[in-house]
């Protein structure tokens, strides 16, 4: 059912197709486990996902058949384990990049890694690695795109089809996706080579936060309710917010958007 076109240098070469999956991601962990090793690049896709998993532990449903929901295998041994939030860096700004082609206008990111368009969700990432001491082995991308569904259950979600009014294709769109999946994950690997061009992959990202420069309401564990306003993310890829005259820093499970 699904092919990547012939113009990827290696994600897709290797596709795994499940018609469905409790999930890609738990499938993919336990393939690099196995021998032989998958090849770097390997997509398992499935049209059925009936137990996704989001961050924080939350699920992520999608209708069967209307959707994109795969995950990509990666060996980014070259990123040191400070820096592996470049990886939901880098695969945000793919998913961008293919909104904006199909035709989507305020797209952003709500860190640390669901992208939205306008203000509903339309996508959502989840990056799980495997470390063998301080050095990343395995790292495994996890997509949910809303492609061509019409009905959610909650009023916060949309899909490529409501925001182009439009049904597209599910197999020209992994295409795409994977093909801006792949330049940006080797700019990443690029990117190694120059702390100004690594600046440059952040600010990017940055750019496109959700929220970003506003003043919002925000609940944390630590401090409860509060209003500040959304700066970008610090080395680790932590959230940097600005309340009152102090830049706070907020890990991946410290922070609820509020209003």
């Amino acid at each position: 059912m699904y092919k990547i076109p012939a113009k990827t240098l290696f994600i897709g070469k290797e596709l795994v197709f499940m018609p469905e999956c409790h999930s890609t991601n738990s499938f993919a962990l336990d393939r690099c486990q196995q021998l032989p090793p998958p090849s770097e690049g390997t997509i398992i896709i499935t049209n059925n996902q009936y137990a996704g998993r989001g961050q924080r532990g939350n699920n992520w449903s999608a209708a069967p058949g209307e959707n994109l929901t795969f995950s990509i295998i990666l060996k980014p041994s070259f990123l040191p384990l400070h820096d592996q939030f470049l990886l939901n860096v880098c695969t945000a700004l793919a998913v961008a990049d293919f909104l904006v082609e199909a035709g989507c206008n305020m797209v952003s990111v709500k860190w640390p890694n669901d992208v939205y368009v306008g203000p509903k969700k339309i996508c959502g990432i989840l990056v799980e690695s495997q470390l063998r001491g301080n050095q990343l082995i395995w790292s495994v991308v996890g997509i949910g795109l809303n492609i061509n569904q019409q009905t959610f259950s909650i009023s916060t979600a949309t899909s490529l089809s409501l925001m182009t009014d439009r049904t597209h294709d599910l197999n020209g769109c992994l295409a795409k996706l994977v093909s801006s999946m792949e330049a940006r994950y080797l700019q990443l690997r690029q990117d190694q080579f120059g702390r100004e061009h690594k600046k440059s992959l952040v600010a990017e990202y940055e750019s496109r936060l959700f929220w970003v420069n506003e003043q919002h309401e925000f609940d944390s564990i630590d401090r409860g309710k509060f209003v500040g306003t959304i700066q970008g993310i610090d080395p680790l890829g932590r959230l940097k917010i600005l309340i009152d005259d102090d830049l706070a820093t907020f890990g991946m499970k410290e922070l609820t958007y509020l209003n």
